[in-house]
């Protein structure tokens, strides 16, 4: 063991998902990292379901490695990984969600860019996947258009908080998560860190897997809480978002009908029909997050 190396701790957030954080935790318990410079930390939040009985079973089984955390007061994953941060250890903190996947070199690469750049935020490549029989238009959607990190990071500020490695120190001067933001909260504590300056880093080399939504009704509710999301953000960070309008019809217009062609037709083989439904799903998604907004702004969440 090489004492020089930095203690790790992973923070995976997790919500009514046996099937996803088995399949994550069977991945991050499964490293060429020592896993005496190592922790992993599962935060369930509320499930409703047997996730933290099956979360209990990893901590039996790796008493040394695996701790069940619980934060059922406040929902969302901002308040999820807020309640192990403290809690943690490392000096290093990488977050994963449960339902993704990694190689067994993913905490040894990842602790070899921090180190050797002397980074302090980094974030690493997505891949989307289709599982075995779920091979949905929806899923082709969703991994056509994935989780464009690079271009979060150099264009935004941000990375998402499913493949994202920080510093300690990073907390200790820009703070945790805004968990008042129902999503956008990666988005948010990314720009606080870049303002803070910070370095940003996206790491090509290293990636991570995420399978793609089959369900078209599980895209739009995602899309539906992104909307929320940029009403929260709207809110209690007006100078971070451009103030949303009700009657900016850019809420409302389809994609524009030739770049997505162009977008889709590069990244896939597929028919004209195909090409439709894809633009279909690309409407629904659009106005599914104007829902969530509207619904945040004149709703529920307004109070």
């Amino acid at each position: 063991m090489d004492s020089e190396r930095p203690f790790v701790s992973v923070i995976i957030p997790v919500y009514n998902d046996p099937r996803g954080i088995r399949m994550t935790l069977d991945a991050v318990t499964n490293q060429t990292y020592s896993s005496t410079e190592y922790e992993v930390l599962v935060v369930d939040n509320g499930s409703t379901d047997n996730t933290r009985d099956v979360v209990r079973k990893y901590s039996e089984r790796f008493p040394d490695l695996v701790t069940l955390l619980v934060e059922d007061e406040v929902q969302g994953p901002a308040a999820a990984r807020n309640e192990a941060i403290p809690q943690s250890n490392g000096s290093l903190l990488a977050f994963i969600d449960a339902d993704m996947t990694v190689e067994e070199t993913w905490l040894e690469d990842a602790v070899a860019s921090m180190e050797s750049n002397d980074w302090d935020y980094m974030g690493c490549d997505v891949e989307i996947y289709i599982e075995d029989g779920k091979d949905t238009l929806t899923a082709k959607y969703n991994q056509i258009f994935g989780f464009p990190i690079r271009k979060y990071i150099e264009e935004q500020q941000f990375s998402g908080t499913g493949c994202l490695v920080v510093r300690r120190e990073v907390f200790e001067e820009v703070g945790d998560f805004d968990e008042r933001l129902f999503s956008g909260e990666d988005q948010e504590f990314g720009n606080r860190v870049y303002d803070a300056g910070f370095d940003q880093h996206y790491q090509p080399a290293i990636t991570m897997y995420h399978p793609a939504r089959s369900s078209l009704p599980e895209l739009l509710k995602k899309h539906f809480r992104l909307g929320r999301g940029r009403a929260q953000m709207q809110r209690y960070h007006p100078e971070r978002v451009e103030k949303p309008s009700l009657l900016n019809p850019r809420n409302y217009l389809p994609p524009h009908p030739i770049r997505f062609y162009k977008r889709v037709t590069s990244a896939a083989s597929l028919t004209t029909y195909e090409v439709l439904l894809l633009f279909f799903i690309a409407y629904m998604k659009r106005l599914s997050a104007t829902a969530g907004w509207v619904y945040e702004h004149f709703g529920e969440g307004d109070g």
